[in-house]
């Protein structure tokens, strides 16, 4: 419990009407898309950097955690306040504060959300590629906080290739600038790419300046119809090794393109087990060039049927399918074990197959989706909570697909960072050496601990995977 000094102090910093200790207000800061419940003390809502640095400099001499927090979109429960104290709430800080069209940059805040950006830049004939399915209510601070990726990661790359520099309060109050608005720069360590991915240990973002791209000249979207999923998951590596790089290729099983069939009357056949949504973009005489290339790779290697998107309405409704499955998994069991794997390209079919078969062997329900193109499946094991006999089967088999994907040369988190969800695992990736170096680092910039403590490192390995269970 925070003391009544604290409150009035945190008051005094961000003012009264920017502070809470209401019961209703700390629920709705106190979980994330896991849906895991942790009750802050208080939760303050920051209007600049320096407010941040006197609430960091206070929780230092108080001794009471501090937790940033964007929207609250992530699936690993990086922004949980697993110890209590004050979740600093970034949402006040939403300003996109310079785009320069001549130089292909833009400086924002961290409470900007990603989709209002995206469409920003695009008004002005520029490109922002990074683009998670939660785009539309996600921000860029958490983005950068997480290493966000999302469908265009194929050939764009994710959140980490677009900032250019940060401005960061350290876990003492100290503010700090890294990185420089140029796409060169060598001087010293690189403290950006070290902030990004971070998961708010290291630092409270509060300026992000980020790398712009000229918005391409035409896309090209197309559906491919499968049959076999093993025939869905080669096509995945062969268009990659046929040297075309797609803008997106997104994969989707049987599982869950039922989910979402009905909703958008797509019309699929019955026999139906994957499909895959495959988008090109560029030069419009090239694009065209490369859909045909697509297009014949997928019927010579067992494609049903290949759409080609004819308007951008059709586009939309395709889309929309796409990044409406994860919702829509409720309708096969009311609760998800959620994994971002990710394995090398030609191990796809491994990959997949491998999880489908380890499913089966542990009579579970499984629904994969996913960033294709880059190796990045989304593993959904679907259970009932309620049922302790399927949920400790879930947690075997959640074990043994990271073996197999560790096996394949993958890792066990693309995307959604470790968190507390992938807690318990970390140490089936890295070394014991690896994750002292870590803590090390955490310990020189945080040495009383009370930046978002309790994520990613285990106090002892655990076996259970209870954390990672969503509703």
């Amino acid at each position: 419990m925070l003391s009544q000094n604290v409150i009035r102090e945190l008051t005094r910093i961000a003012g009264e009407e920017n502070i809470s200790t209401s019961k209703e207000d700390l629920i709705c800061y106190s979980y994330d898309a896991t849906n895991q419940k942790f009750l802050p003390d208080a939760v303050v809502f920051p209007k600049n950097v320096d407010e941040i640095s006197l609430i960091i400099q206070m929780a230092n001499r108080e001794g009471f955690p501090v937790v940033p927090r964007g929207a609250g979109s992530g699936f690993s429960g990086g922004s949980l306040p697993v110890e209590g104290g004050v979740v600093v709430s970034l949402e006040r800080m939403n300003k996109i504060l310079k785009i320069d069209a001549d130089n292909l940059i833009a400086v924002v805040e961290p409470g900007v959300v990603t989709g209002e950006f995206q469409w920003e830049v695009e008004r002005l004939g520029l490109f922002y590629p990074p683009d998670p399915s939660s785009l539309k209510f996600c921000t860029i601070g958490g983005n950068a906080a997480e290493c966000a990726g999302g469908p265009r990661a194929v050939k764009y790359g994710v959140t980490k290739d677009y900032v250019l520099g940060l401005e960061v309060v350290l876990p003492t109050g100290e503010i700090i600038n890294t990185g420089a608005q140029t796409l060169k720069g060598v001087v010293g360590y690189d403290l950006t790419k070290l902030m990004v991915g971070s998961e708010g240990t290291l630092g409270i973002v509060t300026k992000i300046v980020l790398k712009l791209l000229p918005l391409p000249e035409a896309t090209k979207t197309m559906l491919a119809v499968f049959s076999d999923i093993r025939d869905a998951a080669t096509v995945a590596s062969k268009i990659i090794s046929s040297k075309i790089i797609p803008s997106t290729l997104e994969f989707m099983d049987k599982s869950s393109i039922s989910c979402v069939d009905d909703y958008a009357s797509m019309g699929l056949p019955a026999d139906i087990e994957a499909v895959l949504l495959i988008e090109v973009d560029g030069d419009r005489d090239l694009i065209e060039k490369q859909a045909a290339l697509i297009q014949k790779i997928c019927r010579d290697n067992g494609a049903k049927e290949v759409r080609i998107a004819g308007d951008k309405k059709e586009v939309k409704k395709l889309w929309q399918v796409r990044r409406a499955i994860s919702p829509a998994l409720a309708k096969l069991k009311p609760n998800k074990i959620n994994e971002d794997i990710v394995v090398p390209r030609s191990k796809i079919p491994d990959a997949i197959i491998g999880v489908r078969m380890v499913a089966e062997k542990y009579n579970l329900i499984n629904a994969n989706f996913g960033h294709a193109g880059d190796g990045n499946i989304h593993v959904n094991i679907m259970i009932d909570k309620t049922n302790t006999d399927e949920l400790r089967r879930a947690e075997k088999a959640v074990k043994e697909i990271f073996e197999l994907v560790l096996g394949l040369g993958g890792t066990i988190s693309g995307e959604h960072g470790i968190g507390i969800s992938k807690m318990p695992y970390i140490g089936m990736e890295l070394s014991h050496t690896a994750i002292d170096v870590m803590k090390k680092i955490k310990q020189v910039l945080d040495p009383k601990g009370i930046l978002n403590p309790g994520k990613i490192f285990p106090h002892t390995q655990l076996t259970s995977c209870n954390s990672n269970l969503q509703v």
